[in-house]
């Protein structure tokens, strides 16, 4: 996976990703990433990325509970329809496991 970041004019952090988020790219894409440098709201822009299968969920999942343990709000922008339904689907699997994970943000 590639990332671009930039600073947006509200001073939320953006990751602009590219390429594809999935087993082999899971443990890379946890690097991508600053919590604690990074401002109180952070944005993962996936225009130009998707979610492929349940270890990229568990990724997107741990690196939401970094950001919540720092304090900050991770929000994930412009999913695509078949990235987002994998992500609804596999918050749906179990209730404690629903329970413990981190509330993440999904923008248009």
């Amino acid at each position: 996976m590639d990332v671009k970041t930039a600073i947006d004019a509200q001073g939320w952090k953006i990751y602009e990703l590219e390429g594809t988020l999935f087993f082999a790219s899971a443990a890379a894409f946890q690097n991508l990433f600053t919590p604690k440098d990074d401002p109180q709201d952070v944005v993962i822009e996936f225009r130009n990325a998707c979610v492929k299968d349940p270890s990229a969920i568990v990724a997107i999942d741990s690196l939401a509970e970094r950001y919540r343990q720092a304090g900050k709000r991770l929000h994930l922008r412009h999913l695509s329809p078949d990235s987002l339904e994998l992500l609804e689907k596999s918050r749906g699997h179990g209730r404690d496991q629903r329970a413990r994970r981190p509330a993440l943000s999904y923008c248009g």
